[in-house]
């Protein structure tokens, strides 16, 4: 710390307490390594880039996704799920995986690990956090160091419209001379955004308000319940509402310190969305309209299908990969063919319109018949797959209905009849697992594993 030791006038002390807000689960510097300074500018570099940075996941979409900068770096996930066979012994078919609607504090914990700030174990899972340290100065010189950190995870269960988020406070340690036990931290969850804007949210839980750092010690969890009813959203054939979800943390001094530094974290910002659609689970609500729909996190979820010997979409699953590797390899030929479905800048989106459907679908035929003839099928053994899928609007028919598409970037190729029915039954399965819904205000991503 610049500057010598000096009382203030009248001969009182100066009291401060600086505030950092680091990345979750940060190292901290120790209280000899502050009053060295060799700790102090890391503290504001680390600081500022928390304050600067993205503040939602890279995986976002919606129109949250244009509301705030989004991370560069994909957020944590969990391992690629796997696909099962149903127990049926008539015309059995791959079955997708449901999506995990629980979080603990230690997969929240160990999904950031020391530098991820968002962790996304499904669209229905999500968390993230932050680090607050505070040096306590007196007369210019660090007399102690306290620190907390905050992790809140979302969490939404099957076919409901309310989402929990869960605060935890965690680590709150004190060193040296602190005034802690009358230092005051205000928790807030606030929606700073909603589209349409006009929607009203039912709250609930237990959220702590202001409490003193030990009142927050000794309790440490909160929840927070948000529930966006149906009929306020987008006009249409489906019922859609956005958000942006903020947790804010404000550190009040005690009597007597001045604060500076970070005086209010807001630590990220998560994208709730609430949906209802024909075409989706839940959609009369029981009987119940009121409960009509459900909600989920406005996250490009991965679509993953296997190419291990044995798995049911194997040859599906090695036509993309060759698509996605190999593109110029694959038919139609196109010179510049880069594929969607990759990356989060370039996802695909679900398609629910029929007839376009079958445009996407003649058109992949259409291209089987070019390179492979008439007989493609070997007298019906075999089907022609397509990559991107006809159920997308990224579909071998897109340059038809869109101007700007390129033309024939998409893959076909003669595949096992079989694969390619249990390749379709996991992507139906996984459309409403993960409610997608119809257009570009959602969509996905696709992953080969082997």
């Amino acid at each position: 710390m610049a500057g010598p030791a000096a009382a203030a006038a009248g001969g009182e002390d100066d009291l401060r307490v600086e505030t950092y807000v680091l990345p979750s689960g940060a190292a901290r510097p120790s209280l000899e390594e502050v009053r060295g300074g060799r700790a102090t500018e890391a503290l504001r570099r680390m600081t500022r880039e928390m304050q600067s940075e993205a503040r939602l996941p890279a995986e976002t979409v919606g129109p949250a996704a244009s509301y705030a900068p989004l991370a560069e770096e994909p957020s944590g996930t969990v391992p690629a799920p796997a696909s099962r066979r149903s127990s049926s012994q008539v015309a059995p078919l791959a079955t997708y995986p449901e999506p995990a609607r629980s979080m603990t504090y230690d997969e929240c914990r160990n999904g950031l690990g020391s530098n991820q700030k968002f962790f996304i174990k499904s669209r229905f899972a999500v968390c993230s956090g932050a680090t607050f340290l505070q040096i306590w100065l007196r007369n210019n010189r660090p007399v102690g160091e306290s620190m907390f950190n905050v992790r809140v995870v979302g969490t939404i269960p099957k076919n409901s419209r309310e989402i929990t988020f869960t605060y935890y406070y965690t680590e709150m340690q004190s060193t040296g001379s602190t005034a802690t036990a009358a230092m005051r931290i205000e928790t807030k969850g606030a929606l700073p955004k909603s589209w349409p804007s006009r929607v009203r949210y039912a709250q609930g839980g237990s959220m702590p308000g202001t409490k003193t750092f030990d009142e927050l010690k000794r309790q440490r969890t909160y929840t927070h319940t948000v529930n966006a009813k149906p009929g306020q959203g987008s006009s249409g054939t489906t019922d859609l509402v956005f958000a942006v979800y903020e947790p804010v943390i404000t550190i009040t001094p005690p009597a007597g310190w001045k604060l500076g530094g970070a005086l209010t974290g807001k630590l990220f910002m998560l994208a709730p969305r609430w949906d209802a659609a024909t075409y989706l689970a839940n959609s009369t609500g029981g009987g119940n309209p009121g409960r009509k729909g459900a909600a989920t996190f406005s996250y490009l979820p991965t679509l993953t299908y296997s190419a291990k010997a044995g798995a049911e979409e194997r040859a599906v699953a090695e036509h993309i990969r060759t698509a996605f590797t190999k593109p110029l390899d694959t038919k139609p030929y196109m010179s510049a063919k880069k594929v969607p479905g990759q990356e989060a800048k370039a996802p695909l989106h679900r398609l629910v319109q029929r007839t376009r459907k079958d445009d996407n679908r003649k058109a992949a035929v259409k291209q089987c018949k070019r390179y492979w003839g008439d007989g493609y099928s070997w007298g019906g053994t075999r089907e022609c797959d397509e990559y991107p899928f006809a159920t997308t609007y990224e579909g071998a028919a897109q340059a038809d209905h869109d101007p700007d598409a390129k033309k024939f970037n998409f893959s076909v190729l003669p595949v096992a009849k079989a694969d390619n029915g249990a390749a379709g039954s996991l992507l139906l399965g996984f459309y409403a697992k993960n409610r997608l819904v119809d257009g570009p205000q959602d969509g996905f991503l696709v992953k080969i594993t082997s």
